[in-house]
Parts: structure tokens; sequence; C-alpha cells
């Protein structure tokens, strides 16, 4: 195939997942009152899974913390005339992406697949599956950890009694997208590192090499995408460090395997 033949293909495929996308953005528009009562709104009840718990751990250890409050001290709001209409339009589009990643992924492995050898498409057949878990973990992680943890936080933090917080639905559904979004993408370490190990730009070495500077970055990214305080940091810290140890484990995977290949074409 020529260039132009395979900037053809390309498109055709981004055009599938668009389409996958609408399909199943147009199927959650339809149930829109379901998915902001029982999941966009949820981290607003104290009894979210994640309060209950919080809650019971610092009573265990004799801590008074805001995840015993009877409600979250905020109150969403709509201050422009298409607010909540937009909210719904996004949020639906949300919705679709989130549902229809393995179907993205399928897409894409569908455009590079056939310049793989034979051997490498047999031993990448699970990619799809990988992938689209690692994406859905990284997302209920940041729905479930990140989410509650930020509202809880910004929600009980005050500078005068004088402010309410009053928040605009934008503004809310913008916290709960970009934690969730960035948590699922986050998750997807393990597969860049893989991808990276196969064109040589990275190695077992590199990554061990480098793991204190790694942990530094993983402290600053904590820090962005958590409320600024040590717990939270800590609690997301953890499962992205887990993340860079398995992606050096699967770089050096893919490092033994390539050598062993290597050795058979010589012989």
């Amino acid at each position: 195939m020529s260039f132009l033949d395979h900037l053809e293909d390309l498109r055709w495929h981004l055009i599938r997942i668009c389409a996958g996308v609408m399909i199943v953005a147009t199927l959650a528009f339809t149930f829109s009152r379901f998915i902001f009562d029982d999941i966009i709104f949820f981290p607003l009840n104290m009894n979210f899974p994640t309060y209950e718990f919080l809650c019971q751990a610092g009573q265990f250890v004799g801590v008074t913390t805001s995840f015993c409050n009877d409600e979250i001290p905020m109150m969403i709001q709509s201050r422009t005339m298409a607010g909540q209409f937009s909210a719904d339009i996004w949020t639906a589009i949300l919705a679709g992406f989130i549902i229809s990643f393995p179907y993205t992924i399928y897409q894409l492995w569908k455009f590079v697949s056939p310049g793989l050898h034979e051997n490498e498409r047999k031993h990448s057949r699970g990619f799809i599956i990988i992938c689209s878990l690692l994406f859905f973990l990284g997302a209920l992680f940041g729905y479930y950890i990140i989410t509650p943890l930020s509202i809880n936080f910004l929600a009980n933090y005050s500078i005068s009694k004088v402010v309410e917080n009053q928040i605009d639905i934008s503004s809310y559904i913008g916290l709960v997208r970009s934690s969730v979004l960035a948590s699922g993408l986050i998750f997807e370490l393990p597969i860049v590192i893989y991808f990276l190990t196969k064109i040589g730009l990275v190695t077992p070495e590199i990554l061990r090499k480098y793991r204190k500077f790694a942990l530094v970055i993983v402290l600053i990214l904590s820090a962005v995408i958590t409320p600024p305080d040590i717990a939270s940091q800590v609690i997301v810290a953890i499962p992205i460090l887990i993340l860079y140890q398995v992606s050096i484990y699967i770089s050096k995977l893919v490092v033994k395997n390539q050598k062993i290949a290597t050795q058979e074409i010589r012989k």
C-alpha cells in the first residue's frame, strides 16, 4: 500500500471509531437521568462506598474525619441557559468514549496489525483485552478513589464562613471527567512501555536507572490530579508505582523474547 492508501485506511478506521462512540453516546443520552443521579452525582452522597470505608477506617484508628459527615457542604447549580443541556451532551459523549473504548482499541489494532509479523500478531491477541481491562481499572480507580477524595477535600475546604460552595455543573463534571479519564490513561502505562521497548526506545536498564526520577514524577502527578493532602497523594501514587514496576517486568520480557528470536534467526 502507498502512503495515501494508508491514510485512506486510517481515515476509515477513525470514522468507524467516531461512529461507535456516537452510537453508544446516543444510547447513553437516553439514560441520562440514571447516569447523572446514580453515577455522576453519587459521590455527593455520603453513602458512597469510599466515604463509608474511609469513615470506618478513621473510626478504627480513632481519627475524626470529614468522611463521617452527614452531607457534602456544596450545592450544584447551572448558571447558563444551556448549562444543563451542554452537560448532558458532553457527558453522553464521555460515556460513549469510555464504553466503546474496546472497539476503539480494536479499530486501531486493525490498522496496525497488517504491519506486524505473524508471530507478533499471534503473541498479541490478548492486546485488546489487556488494554481495555487496564483502562477500565483506571477509570474505576479514578471514580471510586480520586473523585470522592477530591470532592470531599474541596467541598470541606473553607477560607471563611462567608463563602458558600455553590459549584457550577460544568466545574463539577469537569472534575469527575478529568479524574476518570486521567486515571484510565495512566493505567495504560504498561502498554506504552511495551511498545516503546519493542521499537528500542526503552530498556529495563533505563527504567531501573531512572526509577528515582519516576518516583518524583509520580508524586508530582499525584499532587496534580488529587487534593493537596499527603494521604490522597500516597493513595494515588501506590498503584502508579506498582504499574511502573509491572512495566519494568514487561520491558524485560520483551527484550528477552527479542533476544530469543534473534538467536533463532541466526541458527
